[in-house]
């Protein structure tokens, strides 16, 4: 009976005592070779490029507000929202959209705002377009930024002669009809259009074409592409996305004159059907691995697209022609969860959390790998649309963590891609298993080298060990990202919940890079 007696008080003890804290999970071992002495391809800065679309509040309210708006604006354009992109030096915009350019004709958006005309936004909410922010808006919202202009034509429901006369209005420095038109409306030199779109989606929402169709309607649209040889435009054909490549194939086949790029589209969702999308707050564990599982794809889908590329240059090349000539755009990519509760489900507003924060970091690793192919692309959208780099409430304003990838990610604008070769171990989730670390790297224009890093494992450190071949650096320097939950993220309430610190977990000696990556983190150093 005492035994009992004294068991029954040890066990009441032991209840009473605080339970063991359990312990910190050990870093995972990586190792990182980075090919210094074999520079690659030059990371174009328009891999940092935005898309803003006629779409829910990306434009209006987004950006533009108007003149006699209460919030603070140069000509109706959001100053915070501004100043934002401005810090971000985003190289180009993509505009009008989108499904929306197929319905957009451009003479609506020009001459005084009050006259003209109202259509219907049949793709995005069935709401009304005022057409208050027309060619020379846009213009000069790349102004304010800072942006090169990347226009898509309407091929849809438009025709070769109104893109024509579009092309004129813009870029015309003669004396004639459209382009006294576009200097009455303000405008007396011609802008600046370094891109040009031939149609969106075409396979779908761009009319619904098939790749041989629109092979041919190509070709007639790039043949009147008529400007000065000094103005003209990258002209971009309508791709391929998800799994197809029929567009690829067809254009590289058929469509060799006056072709600069073809694009691809493809948004990260839970998948396998369209109709499956996460919400973008409160998701488990197996809503973060799935998501980076599927973004992870865009590699496998670059190199289908890249080799189908030079399989048709190597037939078509006659001497020593240009390698590489025709690029591969990236110009709608992201993620897409289902919309906000209480929102215009057509409006396409989600929250941004840290995990898109590494599934952008992740596609930035992917882009920086194929540079000398993948020299644009647009995430879709800049402004609270998607995978937005800004959400607005009104008069509210914040940057989401995606704004700070792209932010910490700056210095691989224009640099010099450098090979390297990753061991990383595996993180596993239930059915789900990637790769625990990504990275890239590259030399910048000041001479450092640069080094993307992100863990893509919610729990576990990665020890990454790496060796610089053919560079001793002497200081390294770094910034994290990183959040408390696997949806952390910035609200109007706390806009700095989520945001880029120093980052001292980096060790360098000669050659030798030791780092240290916490959970679910985005890191870039500067290594000199």
């Amino acid at each position: 009976m005492k035994n009992l007696k004294l068991l029954g008080l040890v066990a009441l003890l032991s209840a009473a005592l605080p339970a063991a804290a359990a312990p910190a999970p050990q870093p995972a071992a990586t190792t990182l070779t980075i090919h210094a002495d074999r520079p690659g391809a030059v990371i174009n800065k328009d891999v940092y490029g935005q898309f803003s679309e006629h779409l829910g509040s990306g434009i209006y309210g987004g950006i533009y507000v108007g003149k006699d708006s209460p919030i603070p604006n140069t000509d109706g354009f959001r100053n915070d929202v501004i100043a934002a992109l401005k810090d971000l030096h985003v190289p180009v915009v993509r505009w009008p959209g989108g499904c929306f350019a197929d319905e957009y004709h451009w003479r609506d958006g020009i001459g005084p705002q009050a006259q003209r005309p109202v259509r219907v936004n049949h793709n995005w909410g069935g709401v009304p377009e005022t057409n208050a922010f027309g060619t020379h808006e846009y213009f000069e919202f790349l102004d304010l930024i800072g942006a090169d202009a990347y226009v898509s034509l309407n091929v849809g429901s438009g025709s070769v002669q109104e893109a024509m006369d579009w092309i004129e209005y813009m870029t015309s420095d003669q004396d004639t009809t459209l382009a006294r038109l576009r200097k009455a409306n303000g405008r007396d030199k011609p802008w600046k259009l370094a891109m040009l779109g031939v149609g969106n989606e075409t396979w779908g929402c761009g009319g619904s074409m098939t790749a041989a169709y629109y092979t041919d309607l190509f070709k007639q649209y790039a043949t009147f592409v008529r400007t000065k040889p000094e103005a003209r435009p990258q002209v971009i054909a309508s791709g391929d996305h998800d799994t197809t490549t029929d567009f690829t194939e067809s254009l590289m086949k058929n469509a060799r004159g006056g072709l600069d790029a073809i694009d691809f589209h493809y948004y990260t969702i839970l998948g396998p059907q369209w109709e499956n999308k996460d919400t973008a707050t409160g998701f488990g564990e197996a809503g973060w691995i799935n998501m980076l599982a599927n973004t992870l794809k865009m590699d496998g889908f670059i190199r289908q697209h890249i080799a189908i590329m030079d399989k048709y240059e190597a037939l078509h090349r006659q001497g020593p022609g240009p390698h590489k000539k025709v690029g591969l755009y990236i110009d709608e990519w992201g993620s897409w969860y289902q919309p906000e509760p209480g929102s215009n489900p057509g409006f396409l507003v989600q929250q941004n959390t840290i995990r898109d924060a590494v599934l952008a970091a992740a596609n930035f690793n992917i882009f920086h790998k194929y540079a000398d192919r993948v020299r644009m692309t647009a995430i879709a959208q800049t402004v609270n649309v998607l995978q937005a780099m800004i959400l607005t409430d009104g008069p509210k304003m914040l940057k989401t963590p995606t704004y700070w990838v792209y932010d910490m990610y700056q210095p691989f604008q224009e640099a010099t891609s450098l090979p390297l070769d990753l061991k990383t171990g595996t993180y596993k989730y239930g059915k789900w298993s990637v790769p625990q670390v990504s990275a890239s790297a590259a030399r910048a224009s000041d001479g450092s080298i640069v080094v993307g890093l992100a863990n893509l494992d919610p729990h576990r450190p990665a020890q990454v060990s790496a060796v610089i071949a053919g560079a001793h650096e002497g200081q390294v320097k770094g910034r994290l990202l990183t959040g408390d939950t696997m949806d952390a993220h910035n609200t109007f309430e706390n806009p700095d919940a989520v945001h880029p610190v120093a980052f001292d977990s980096a060790r360098l000696s000669g050659n030798s890079l030791s780092v240290t990556l916490p959970p679910k983190s985005v890191v870039v150093l500067s290594l000199r």
